[in-house]
């Protein structure tokens, strides 16, 4: 439904009326990660939040301060899945902002089906994801059909360097199961849907930002991109509100920043109907570069007392309709 202008290491503008079909993510009727009673509108959440890795118990005892402190933060370290440990040294704060991220759910009952949005878990879903933002770049690019696999390989790295400086940046993915039309019999197939990333701080910001430049210190929001078989269902709308649920509970910054070039009518009305504002917009000089005219809009996040049961989900916990 919508897209917003890409921010690879070279600037790359997605274009919403070019999205091709991605590879579906998973064929069985029963995928693993999400919810399997179809027929319910009673989510239940147990399978698609892992649950967390239990972590073991100490058998010495600490001898110094620095070594209780290491033990304490391994013992943290362990309770994320495998997906979230970044394999480098973390803060008591970045801890507790990967446990935010491991939990986020954001559900959303649409009137043709059911979305859910959470981390990208790169075990499962990376090549999707890489898949369905290449075909989309490739399209809105005009590139021919063989640039797809070398695209897929950049896009591919991008991520995976992103990957690594979680928690200040993460690639959220939606997925969109169809309701069953009454006298229909099975299970639907759950897909691959949409995808995009959301920087929450200077420490997650791009190195090479499309223009107009959005502050680096503020949240960003980018790469977003929805199936073109999936489109005007409501996806991308929902996908745009759960960005802005998990910039809420990760960081105190209530100013999130976008792209959108000038030629994408529709997401520009509905990045005005969400709330954002064009502060500042590309010079002619832009097209000397063969580089799209864009907009960089912003908005200010009300303030949230607590988040929604349908934007984050324990393990065991069950959501209502």
């Amino acid at each position: 439904m919508a897209a917003v202008a890409a921010s690879l290491s070279f600037s790359i503008s997605s274009d919403p009326q070019h999205h091709r079909t991605a590879t579906p993510l998973f064929t069985s009727s029963t995928p693993p990660l999400l919810p399997t009673n179809h027929k319910s509108h009673h989510c239940h959440f147990k399978s698609l939040v892992s649950s967390s890795h239990s972590s073991s118990s100490s058998t010495s005892t600490s001898t110094s301060t620095s070594t209780s402190t290491s033990t304490s933060t391994t013992a943290a370290y362990s309770f994320l899945e495998d997906t979230f440990r970044t394999g480098r040294f973390l803060t008591n704060e970045e801890l507790e902002k990967l446990k935010t991220l491991e939990k986020f759910v954001h559900f959303q009952e649409l009137k043709s089906g059911f979305l859910w949005v959470r981390v990208m878990r790169p075990e499962e879903e990376m090549d999707a994801t890489v898949n369905l933002l290449a075909e989309s770049f490739a399209e809105s690019m005009l590139l021919p059909v063989g640039y797809e696999k070398l695209l897929g390989f950049l896009v591919k790295q991008y991520l995976l360097e992103r990957r690594a400086v979680m928690p200040h940046a993460v690639t959220l993915v939606g997925f969109y199961r169809e309701k069953e039309e009454e006298g229909q019999s099975g299970s639907e197939q759950v897909k691959l849907a949409a995808t995009v990333e959301v920087c929450f701080d200077k420490m997650g910001a791009n190195s090479s930002p499309p223009t107009p430049t959005p502050p680096k210190n503020a949240p960003y929001i980018c790469n977003m991109t929805v199936q073109k078989q999936l489109r005007r269902r409501g996806i991308g709308w929902h996908l745009l509100k759960a960005s802005e649920e998990i910039i809420s509970q990760m960081t105190s910054s209530k100013e999130v920043y976008l792209h959108c070039r000038m030629i994408d009518a529709a997401p520009f009305n509905m990045y005005n109907k969400a709330g954002y504002k064009t502060i500042k917009t590309d010079s002619f000089l832009i097209l000397l570069m063969l580089q799209r005219r864009k907009h960089l809009m912003c908005k200010k996040l009300p303030v949230l007392d607590s988040p929604s049961k349908s934007d984050i989900a324990g393990p065991d916990e069950e959501l209502p309709p």
